[in-house]
């Protein structure tokens, strides 16, 4: 039968169910408080908090697609992708996971039933390699699964073992292959070689111990199980297919491709290179922007700026001048979306903003490229294999050729970069990618809030009450772990209940106060650093603080339900700019504080006015229907289905929290917010800017502080109206008419300073002389600027010809303004430059210009009348 990548992938997640796996949703690709990753790069990362200890979740057996990405460090498949039968930038992940429930036994007796009985491959074509030292694992093997010992190889360290890091979990690993026969001169063969026999499809982590720094392995008191089954691989492997490109994941990508390009797959190796490339980057992209990453000049967003920009360029070899794989990406979205919906919501927004990076970069991709095809035929010429430094610099500077484009054109001439010199020009800007990229962006877990983690769970109230007794479970003070705090310490305090909201989804801190019999905590701010883990940072007013002992724990009412207002706002306002600009419309970002509102939305170009009062009118007018707020928790598919909006940056379990007020909002938020729309009182926009390509910033304000705001900007316009003594309603007319007089004013005092400077004010009276046929007029001024000289010398060059001409003003507080003009007879003769580098010395500047004119400046105003002389005897020199 034909395997479908729907069929491969549904049967795998529907397998594990019927095993009591819960069935996760994917993460996004932008992975959750890993400092160690760019992008998610193995089914597993979701869960690395949950293996540690660090993270609970009401499921011990899970079951996931998860979407991957592998384009950077130890896992850098990008220079393969189109040449290797099976590397890919985008992939999914199947898996499944045991958190301390079952192990060995039942990992390997899943997988061999899921591949023989349901995927039906001949168990004669299967091997499977184990860790030389799990004795464990191949007895399973030979007793329980009947594996002959010559199927079963044992492999080393390097092949069949797996670890979190240099220390931590880790444990041996099982993988099973698919066995394609003997490969004539690899007698000795097994799958660890580069024969191609043997193709790895499935890879059976069992993290069995804890290895310390000296080495140590210590067994783990609950083993858990990760395994990983590459979707692209799997479907190729049960078509009896040689290549991924083969199977319904790329078939119509390429299609699409070949169809634009009028370019089919066998007309040459690199038309199928180039073809592949966009079929894979096409993929890739779609997902990188539908997971909420721009293009940019750092991070994720320049990972995705470079495949993007390789996808294009493999383009123009195929013959397409014009953008064309926003339309490669509406296939994605048309094969995916069953098994990512969040696809079909963000078509538009994904398409849109591929299509605009393909126009940035093909406006200097042809430039580049003749740059580049010059600076080859001189490498060659020389007989040199070395493209220098400086050369690669200026096509990532000036045209925006990433190194490993320049270095993938250039493979094809047998040349390569320098990439010393290219580094060391590059270094500046390095040293700043550094700074701001520093692994994923996300800060990094405290190794103390971990061990905390691990061992108490903090319960969040406060969405029924501000007050609360509880246990004070942990004190941290300098990040040490403490049992006692004093007055004037800062401090971190983790109660087992509490009712202040910790950071996140934009909402900041609850601030308030914690009181026990001998002590007094001023909150300032709680925070989530790992998991569910709630801290509470502040101050230590009086008395101490004691671990084991009661806290009264009081959110400050006020703080609270400003912020309140301000949160509920938001959703308010997101709706109305959804409604107003259209879906594209979706947020980026957001800062939700007692004092005031921020969000972030992609939008191309700044709101006019109109669509700035129609957003504030559709949220006010919302804000008086008084709207009941309704708070119900869900499912995420359920959630997604029945229209709430999940906003990029989130990160949502699979149960999720969804408010909805009236049917004007409806969002996935874990957020704090108002019983009903009328709480919020009053919406003010006070402020839309740009933030970065395609982003735009709007601030607000609700509530009091929106009647504060509206009250200061009355108190001004009656100031104003008091300083222009009229009511403040005729304010704006009346400035007008001020600024028309001063206009008219300022125009009048121009001409009559340009007739008083005409006139003459100064030592050398403005009168024309001649030397020959030549007119000369070599003036001093008084209080000129460097612009009213040139409208000068332009009046005055218009009434002699051939005529030259030189003013200098002493323009005050130090500085000299200095002009020259030619008429054209005499610009080849005496260039205004070259008679300006004559006399803008003698005042003690500099100046240049072109052949008909010429300005300059100094600073030496005594010297202007033997500059005056320097330049009737330079005249007279080239006149001679």
């Amino acid at each position: 039968m034909t395997w479908s990548a729907r069929d491969v992938r549904q049967t795998f997640l529907t397998f594990f169910e019927g095993k009591d796996h819960a069935r996760v949703a994917s993460a996004s690709l932008v992975p959750e408080s890993d400092a160690t990753l760019l992008f998610v790069n193995a089914g597993m990362v979701p869960f690395k908090r949950v293996f540690t200890g660090e993270e609970h979740r009401p499921y011990s057996r899970a079951t996931t697609s998860q979407k991957c990405m592998r384009v950077s460090g130890k896992h850098n498949d990008l220079e393969e992708v189109g040449r290797s039968q099976r590397h890919h930038t985008f992939f999914e992940m199947l898996g499944n996971f045991s958190f301390g429930d079952y192990f060995k036994h039942d990992a390997i007796r899943y997988a061999w039933e899921l591949v023989t009985e349901h995927y039906r491959v001949d168990p004669a074509d299967l091997v499977v390699s184990v860790f030389r030292e799990d004795d464990e694992s191949a007895e399973i093997w030979e007793r329980e699964i009947g594996l002959s010992p010559s199927k079963i190889y044992r492999l080393d360290e390097a092949e069949n073992f797996w670890s979190m890091g240099d220390t931590g979990p880790c444990g041996p690993c099982t993988e099973i292959h698919l066995d394609r026969g003997p490969v004539p001169g690899f007698d000795d063969d097994d799958p660890s070689s580069e024969s191609g026999r043997f193709l790895e499809f499935w890879n059976l982590v069992f993290m069995q111990f804890n290895r310390d720094a000296s080495g140590h392995m210590e067994p783990l008191p609950k083993p858990c199980v990760d395994t990983g089954l590459g979707l692209e691989r799997t479907v190729s492997l049960l078509n009896g297919v040689q290549s991924t490109y083969e199977t319904d994941l790329f078939t119509p990508l390429l299609a699409r491709a070949q169809e634009l390009s009028g370019v089919q797959l066998g007309a040459g190796p690199e038309h199928d290179v180039s073809l592949k490339v966009v079929a894979d980057h096409a993929r890739a992209v779609t997902f990188l922007i539908g997971d909420g990453v721009l293009p940019a000049n750092e991070g994720r967003g320049y990972v995705l700026r470079r495949i993007l920009r390789r996808a294009s360029r493999h383009g123009v070899l195929l013959g397409m001048e014009d953008p064309f794989l926003h339309s490669v990406a509406d296939v994605v979205i048309d094969e995916m979306a069953g098994a990512f919906p969040e696809l079909e919501d963000r078509r538009s927004y994904i398409t849109e903003r591929v299509r605009r990076e393909e126009e940035r970069f093909l406006l200097t991709l042809s430039k580049g490229l003749a740059l580049l095809e010059d600076e080859i035929r001189e490498v060659q010429a020389k007989g040199q294999d070395v493209l220098p430094g400086p050369v690669v610099f200026r096509l990532y500077d000036t045209f925006g050729f990433p190194l490993d484009l320049t270095q993938d054109i250039l493979r094809g001439h047998g040349l390569r970069t320098d990439d010393e010199a290219f580094r060391a020009e590059m270094e500046t800007q390095r040293a700043r990618s550094r700074q701001a990229w520093k692994g994923s962006g996300d800060t990094a877990v405290s190794e103390v809030y971990g061990r905390i983690a691990a061992d108490v769970t903090s319960t969040f109230l406060g969405y029924d009450t501000l007050e609360h007794a509880s246990e004070i479970l942990a004190l941290l003070r300098g990040g040490d772990l403490v049992d006692e705090v004093s007055a004037g310490d800062e401090v971190e305090m983790v109660v087992a209940e509490t009712p202040f909201y910790a950071e996140s989804g934009g909402q900041v801190g609850d601030a308030g106060r914690a009181t026990t019999p001998g002590g007094e905590l001023s909150i300032d701010d709680a925070q989530r650093p790992a998991g569910e883990l709630i801290v509470h940072r502040g101050k230590v007013l009086r008395g101490t603080l004691r671990v084991g002992e009661l806290a009264s724990l009081e959110v400050d009412r006020e703080s609270r339900d400003a912020t309140v207002r301000n949160h509920s706002g938001t959703h308010l306002l997101h709706s109305a700019l959804r409604r107003v600009l259209g879906p594209e419309a979706m947020q980026k970002g957001s800062l939700v504080s007692p004092e005031r509102l921020r969000f972030d939305f992609t939008h191309d170009q700044a709101l006019s006015e109109a669509e700035l009062e129609q957003v504030e009118d559709l949220v006010n007018g919302w804000i008086e229907a008084n709207d009941a707020g309704r708070v119900r928790e869900m499912a995420y598919p359920q959630a997604i289905e029945a229209g709430a909006i999940a906003i990029f940056d989130e990160k949502y379990g699979d149960d999720v929290r969804v408010v909805a007020f009236g049917d004007v909002s409806t969002e996935l938020c874990g957020g704090t917010h108002a019983k009903a729309t009328g709480d919020i009182g009053l919406l003010k926009i006070v402020s839309e800017t740009g933030i970065a390509a395609g982003v735009r910033r709007i601030e607000a304000l609700t509530g009091l502080g929106a009647l504060r705001h509206l009250r200061a900007e009355e108190r001004r316009l009656r100031e104003v109206g008091e300083l222009l003594r009229v009511p403040p309603e005729q304010a704006p007319d009346r400035i007008r008419k001020l600024l028309d007089e001063r206009k008219a004013a300022e125009k009048e005092i121009a001409a009559l300073k340009k007739a008083q400077l005409q006139g003459g004010g100064g030592a050398a009276a403005p009168t024309w002389e001649q030397q020959g046929e030549i007119w000369i007029h070599a003036a001093r001024l008084e209080g000129a600027t460097g612009k009213e000289l040139r409208g000068l010398v332009d009046d005055l060059r218009n009434q002699h010809a051939p005529a030259v001409v030189c003013l200098i003003s002493d323009a005050g507080e130090g500085k000299v303004a200095v002009a020259i003009g030619v008429t054209p007879e005499l610009r080849e003769r005496m260039p205004a430059g070259e008679l300006m580098k004559e006399v803008a010395p003698l005042v003690g500047g500099k100046g240049g210009g072109r052949p008909d004119f010429a300005q300059g400046g100094g600073s030496d105003a005594s010297q202007i009348d033997q500059a005056l002389v320097r330049f009737r005897e330079a005249v007279a020199s080239k006149s001679g």
